[in-house]
C-alpha cells in the first residue's frame, strides 16, 4: 500500500488527474450499473394490490365514465341486432337478460301504465329490506287491522281472507301477496312495517326515487288504484334489483304454486272448532309456473284501466330472463290467456337465441404490465367491467354451444413508458362469436405512476430493449 502511494506521488500533475478522473468514472459508471441492476430486479417482482384509496378513485372513475356498463340497472346490447318480430298481443312489453340488464326486445316500453297487482313486488321489496335491517322477521305474528280484514274488502278485490282475531306470521302474509295476490295481506303489512297504509306508500314512492324510477307513483299499496303509475321499463329495472337483492324470495314465495288459508293455527279461538275446514285453496295467480319451464316468478296483475299484466321470470341452465307485459287484452279468462301465451312467447323465444357468457370465468381479473421511466416497476390492467356477456345464437346448434365458442382476445403492451394515470385506458379485450365482434372492453390502469427523475428515464430507456 505504501508502494502505491508512493508511485502515485511520483506521477506528474496531470497524469494525477487523469488517474482521479479515470478512477472517479470507473467508480460513477460501477454505481451506474449496480443501481440499473437493481432497477432491473424490481421487474422480476409481482406487484401489490392497489390501495383502497386507489381502488376507491378508481371505482368512482370508472363509474363516471362507464356508467351504462358498470352501474345501469338496463343497458341496450352491446352490439348491433335486427328488431324482433314477435306476436305480442299486449300492447306494451319489454324481455331483458337478468345477468346483466341488457334489454333484448322492447315494445312501447315506456307507456306509463297502472301495474295493478304488481304494486305488491314493492312492498314485497320494503319488507326484506326490514328482514335485513333486523326490525321484523318473517316469523311475526302481525296484527290485523280491521281496514285489512276480508269482508270490508271491495267486492272485487283479491283476497287472502283475513280475519277478525286471527294469527297470521309476515311470511304468510308474504305468500298471501305473492300466490294469492291478496289485497289484504298488502294492507295488513303496510300497516305493520310502517305504522299506516299512508307512511307505507310514502316509503314506496321514496324507494322508488332511490331506484331512479322516475315515472312510477304509488297511492295505495294493493295494486287496487289505476292511480298507481309505472312503465314495462322501470318495472323490468326494479325487478332486476329485486331478484338481485333478494334472490330466495322467489323459491320462498313467488314459486309457490298454492296457498290454503285459514288454517286451524290462523283461526281465532272462536272458530277453533273449524279445523282447517275453513282453508280457502288458492292456486298462484301466475299460471306459467305450472307450464312455462323454468318459471318461478313473479307477479301479475289486473285492473281495468291497466288490463292484464305480468312480471315474469324464468331460468334454464343458468341463464335468467325477466319479462313484463302490460295493456293485455280480453276480459277474464280470455285475458289470462293472453297474458300466458305472451309470457310463453316471449320466454321461449329468449332461451332459443340468446344464452351467457362470463368473462369472469374465462379471463383474468387483471395484468400485470411493466411501466418503464416511472416512480414504480408495474401496474396492474383490469378491464373497465366485466359483465356477463348476452351471446346471441348464430352459428352453433344451440345457444349454449355458441356461448361456448366465444373468444376474448386480449391485447396488452409488452411495457408502458414514463408514466400512468388511473383509469386511463392501455389495452383492450375483445369478444367474438366467429367473425362477429360482440364487444370490446377497455383494459384500464389500476393506479397512476409518476415519471421518475433523469436517471430512472435512463434506466428506463435502457430496460425496454429486455422487457
Amino acid at each position: 500500500m505504501k508502494n502505491l502511494v508512493q508511485r502515485f506521488t511520483a506521477l506528474s500533475r496531470k497524469t494525477k488527474i487523469i488517474a482521479c478522473v479515470s478512477t472517479a468514472f470507473i467508480l460513477a459508471l460501477s454505481a451506474f450499473f449496480a443501481g440499473y441492476a437493481r432497477y432491473m430486479t424490481g421487474f422480476t417482482a409481482t406487484v401489490s394490490a392497489a390501495s383502497a384509496q386507489e381502488q376507491l378513485y378508481l371505482a368512482n372513475f370508472l363509474n363516471s365514465m362507464y356508467p351504462k356498463q358498470r352501474t345501469g340497472v338496463l343497458k341496450p346490447l352491446p352490439y348491433p341486432v335486427v328488431s324482433a318480430d314477435l306476436n305480442v298481443h299486449a300492447e306494451s312489453a319489454i324481455l331483458i337478460d337478468a345477468a346483466n340488464g341488457c334489454v333484448i326486445y322492447e315494445k312501447n316500453a315506456d307507456d306509463v301504465i297502472p301495474p295493478a297487482s304488481i304494486t305488491k313486488l314493492f312492498v314485497m321489496y320494503i319488507v326484506f329490506q326490514e328482514i335485513t335491517a333486523g326490525r321484523v322477521t318473517l316469523d311475526d305474528v302481525v296484527p290485523i287491522p280491521e281496514r285489512s280484514w276480508a269482508i270490508n274488502m271491495p267486492r272485487d278485490a283479491s283476497l287472502m281472507f283475513l280475519g277478525q282475531g286471527q294469527n297470521v306470521t309476515l311470511r304468510e302474509l308474504l305468500t298471501g301477496l305473492a300466490v294469492a295476490s291478496g289485497n289484504d295481506a298488502a294492507l295488513a303489512v303496510a300497516a305493520y312495517i310502517s305504522g299506516s297504509t299512508e307512511a307505507f306508500v310514502a316509503r314506496m314512492n321514496e324507494e322508488a326515487q332511490k331506484l331512479g324510477l322516475t315515472h312510477t307513483h304509488f297511492e295505495e299499496p294493493s295494486g287496487y288504484s289505476e292511480n298507481n303509475l309505472t312503465t314495462p321499463r322501470e318495472l323490468a329495472a326494479f325487478a332486476r334489483i329485486y331478484i338481485q337483492n333478494y334472490p330466495q324470495a322467489l323459491s320462498e314465495f313467488h314459486a309457490q304454486r298454492e296457498i290454503r288459508y285459514p288454517l286451524a293455527a290462523n283461526l281465532p279461538v272462536w272458530e277453533k272448532d273449524k279445523g282447517d275446514s275453513a282453508a280457502v285453496r288458492q292456486f298462484n295467480t301466475n299460471g306459467l309456473l305450472r307450464t312455462l319451464e323454468g318459471c318461478d316468478g313473479l307477479k301479475t296483475g289486473f285492473i281495468y284501466e291497466s288490463g292484464f299484466n305480468l312480471a315474469l321470470t324464468a331460468e334454464r341452465n343458468g341463464v335468467r330472463f325477466i319479462s313484463v307485459t302490460m295493456r293485455g287484452p280480453g276480459a277474464s279468462t280470455a285475458g289470462k290467456n293472453f297474458r300466458e301465451v305472451d309470457g310463453t312467447t316471449i320466454m321461449e323465444w329468449a332461451f332459443a337465441r340468446f344464452a351467457d357468457y362470463n368473462p369472469a370465468k374465462h379471463i383474468a381479473s387483471s395484468y400485470q404490465v411493466p411501466v418503464v421511466g416511472a416512480k414504480g416497476h408495474f401496474v396492474r390492467l383490469i378491464p373497465a367491467w366485466q359483465n356477463v356477456l348476452t351471446v346471441p345464437h348464430l352459428i352453433g346448434e344451440t345457444p349454449s354451444i355458441d356461448a361456448e365458442a366465444v373468444t376474448a382476445t386480449v391485447s396488452i403492451p409488452r411495457f408502458l413508458t414514463d408514466s400512468t394515470k388511473a383509469g386511463n385506458a392501455y389495452g383492450k379485450i375483445i369478444y367474438k362469436l366467429g367473425d362477429t365482434v360482440l364487444e370490446t372492453v377497455p383494459l384500464v390502469a389500476d393506479r397512476s405512476l409518476e415519471q421518475a427523475g433523469l436517471l430512472g428515464h435512463v434506466y428506463g430507456k435502457m430496460a425496454q430493449s429486455r422487457l
